[in-house]
């Protein structure tokens, strides 16, 4: 699965939206990231293209498989680092934007090695 992080980041956002609005657009997914209408339309082409999203005629977002996958890893990594540093004292503002840079070069490897340490994280 070989994956930059801006796709990860876009992927992670449709998933978050999609557990709160009933139909996920382009337009929800530029406002949430503060982006231009036409970026997020290159980014849906580019997802689509590698079949990690379906669009439908409506213009509505879903995940495949395969894209929701990443969007799961990836939204763990971020609620776990988050919640992670804010019990080490960080403030939540602080503590997310660092855990949204940690979540995308971290192996797989070490994140399992720090999810199972981290108390009230074991499988």
């Amino acid at each position: 699965m070989n994956i930059n992080e801006s796709a990860e980041n876009y992927l992670e956002t449709i998933l978050i939206l999609s557990k709160t609005l009933p139909v996920v657009r382009s337009v929800d997914i530029a406002t949430e990231l503060g982006f231009k209408k036409s970026s997020v339309s290159i980014a849906m082409k580019n997802l689509r293209e590698k079949k990690y999203i379906t669009v439908s005629e409506a213009g509505y977002i879903t995940l495949t498989k395969s894209g929701k996958e990443i969007a799961d890893m990836i939204y763990e990594r971020h609620e776990l680092f988050t919640s992670w540093l804010i019990s080490l004292g960080v403030d939540e503002k602080t503590a997310s934007e660092d855990a949204c840079r940690m979540e995308h070069v971290i192996s797989k490897e070490s994140f399992e090695a720090i999810k199972n340490h981290i108390p009230n994280c074991q499988k």
